[in-house]
């Protein structure tokens, strides 16, 4: 692994004292600010904060989770990795794809009617340059944990990992809910994040049809699919729901438990598995079910979401989908704010349950945990609703505090990505291209990046600095950095003001007629703006000196721990 001089420095300053075992929790989100203002609720983080070390961490450029955890991950910055974004855009065609991995698919098929049969295995291929620091450990012979950490699909293959944020549903999607309804005045079709489908229930009795992954086998690619049969009870409201593999009875507004289906590809030769969660949002009078993305079951992955293969089964069913928590059900109105809590709850039972059971299995080495609850749960609540965030924050707190008791002689580092802020206006960056007459040739895609095809940075950048909201008269953007990637790499990150952020439309490349429009999504905040606006959180145990904390620096520093 290539260091930095600076990582040099701090790798040498971190190694006055080498353990045997150190356990690192990387809190997706959690901000310094909300720390500091809730002391009392966080006992565990002031426990560290007093005994140890509590500082702000220098978050990468842009500050989106993709790009800091993979700097986190190989010491490098996006220059050097490779990750700018959530997505890019495609250097010959222009369209856009996601931004951490790519499917490569066999070249050689026998074509037999409307199958099409592989001769080579499909692929799977992370995009991020470097080497990731739990592999420089291993390589040295040190054991090695690493569970949901993100960036890391397909895992790199060095001691016990889980794949983390990237993981796609069986779909193949970043996350696809169903919805299924039987009310007249639903409008069916598909929304972003998910589908909504009309559903007909005569005599209390329903067949939904739950889509499945896109069966490569055929010419057509057709999406596979699995029936779930619904009966409901007659005078409670009460249900039946049974897929073939899984039966469930499910009460109205309850959820149940992981229900695993087949997915046929081959007619009775092959199939893939599959598991989600359902929850009964209305079953009497009216019919209302919500069916998770479905999830790769760990027990039969169908996709690599662990390394070893088999390493996965041991924590029995959870969600492996890389953000499990549905905000999309919530901006599309399936869910109100109550339901949406409550399926994040059961994400975050699934991440305290999972690091207890990483705990006893762990003996010596590394052991890296990742919550993602912070994170999602802040993009919704932030600064409208923090009396329910704090128990989010409280409860990984709590989660730490267990870790600590368990292991008292471990060294503990807990750090995150990023912090939050407000998003009150959305920017939609295309339209004010074409409006300083750039468009061609500039463009913006995801949410900090701009292309260039022939447009001058240099005068790009100073209209940008020079841009005030025409609401308010406040600066839009804060800072404007050139890239130094390469081919296929963004020329500008752009680092909009606290209030600010890249509308969903420009994410995807659009322009929408405004340029820039009051914010009246459910996502309230992020954190994709300028980056010294949103550090992130690093928590230290007692003996463990990192001066001028950063992201790109921390690798450095947790290899020269372990021994």
């Amino acid at each position: 692994m290539r260091l930095s001089v600076a990582a040099a420095c701090l790798l040498c300053a971190a190694c006055g004292q080498r353990h045997g075992k150190v356990i690192v929790i990387g809190v997706d989100g959690m901000d310094p600010r909300f720390v500091e203002l809730h002391w009392d609720a966080l006992p565990n983080l002031d426990r560290l904060r007093r005994e140890g070390s509590f500082s702000r961490l220098q978050t990468t450029t842009p500050p989106q989770s993709p790009v800091a955890w993979s700097t986190f991950i190989t010491g490098l910055d996006p220059d050097e990795h490779g990750i700018y974004d959530f997505v890019r855009r495609d250097p010959k065609t222009h369209e856009i794809a996601l931004s951490t991995d790519r499917t490569i698919e066999p070249r050689f098929r026998l074509s037999l009617g409307p199958w099409e049969l592989p001769l080579q295995k499909t692929r799977l291929e992370s995009l991020r340059r470097g080497t990731a620091f739990w592999r420089t450990l291993a390589n040295r012979g040190v054991p090695v944990t690493v569970i949901r950490m993100p960036t890391n699909y397909p895992p790199v293959g060095a001691g016990q990992e889980i794949a983390g944020m990237g993981t796609p549903d069986l779909r193949g999607t970043q996350g696809t809910f169903a919805y299924y309804t039987d009310a007249p005045d639903a409008m069916a079709g598909d929304v972003p994040g998910g589908m909504i489908r009309k559903v007909e229930a005569p005599h209390g009795h329903a067949e939904i049809v739950i889509p499945g992954p896109p069966d490569s086998l055929r010419k057509d690619r057709a999406y596979s699919s699995a029936t779930m049969s619904i009966d409901m009870d007659p005078e409670k409201p009460v249900a039946r729901f049974d897929t073939g593999r899984s039966v469930a009875v499910i009460q109205e507004g309850e959820w149940s438990d992981w229900m695993r289906a087949d997915f046929p590809l081959l007619p009775q030769v092959l199939s893939a598995a599959g598991m989600f969660r359902v929850y009964a949002k209305r079953l009497r009078p009216r019919l209302e079910i919500y069916v998770s993305p479905v999830n790769v079951d760990p027990q039969e992955p169908a996709l690599p979401i662990s390394s070893p293969s088999s390493y996965a089964k041991k924590f029995g069913s959870f969600y492996t989908i890389g953000i499990p928590e549905d905000t999309a059900s919530l901006r599309q109105g399936v869910f109100n704010l109550r339901e949406f809590l409550s399926q994040t709850r059961l994400v975050l039972e699934d991440e305290r349950r999972m690091l207890r059971e990483a705990l006893q299995k762990f003996d010596d080495g590394l052991l890296f945990f990742y919550f993602s609850s912070v994170d999602q749960n802040s993009h919704i609540l932030w600064g409208k609703h923090d009396e329910l965030l704090t128990p989010v924050y409280h409860s990984v707190d709590s989660a730490i505090g267990e870790a600590m008791t368990r292991e008292p002689d471990a060294a503990f580092i807990v750090m995150s990505d990023h912090g939050f802020s407000t998003f009150d206006r959305a920017v939609n960056l295309n339209t004010w291209l074409r409006v300083e007459g750039l468009d061609p040739k500039a463009h913006a895609v995801g949410l900090n990046a701009v292309y260039l095809d022939g447009a001058d940075r240099g005068d790009v950048s100073r209209r940008l600095l020079s841009w005030r909201d025409p609401k308010n008269g406040a600066v839009v953007v804060k800072s404007v950095t050139r890239t130094h990637g390469g081919a296929g790499a963004p020329d500008l990150i752009v680092g909009y003001s606290p209030g600010y952020r890249a509308s969903w439309a420009t994410g995807v490349g659009e322009a929408p007629p405004e340029e820039i429009e009051d914010n009246q999504d459910a996502w309230i905040a992020d954190h994709c703006i300028n980056a010294s606006d949103v550090p992130g959180v690093l928590f230290t145990t007692k003996g463990i000196r990192v001066s001028n904390p950063s992201l790109k620096n921390l690798s450095a520093v947790i290899m020269g721990l372990v021994r």
